[in-house]
């Protein structure tokens, strides 16, 4: 893993408690638009902005996902 990675994680956990971070959800809001990216990409029907999108949150999803694990180890 990245140094970049490394800091911008610890820098997530660093903002409240462990708990904080572990029960963090992205929106309703959120979590319905990175639905139907994934949806409409299965059906090759994204434009190259929504492609772009789709990877932005995948990239954030799999930052927080580190950050919970390195949050659970604090507990």
């Amino acid at each position: 893993m990245s140094s970049a990675y490394d800091e911008l994680i610890d820098f997530i956990i660093s903002r409240g408690s462990p708990r904080d971070v572990i029960d963090f959800q992205a929106s309703d809001a959120t979590e319905c638009r990175v639905r139907e990216l994934i949806r409409r990409d299965k059906e090759s029907h994204l434009t190259p902005e929504e492609s772009s999108e789709l990877e932005t949150f995948m990239q954030l999803e799999h930052i927080m996902r580190l950050a919970k694990v390195r949050a659970r180890l604090r507990l």
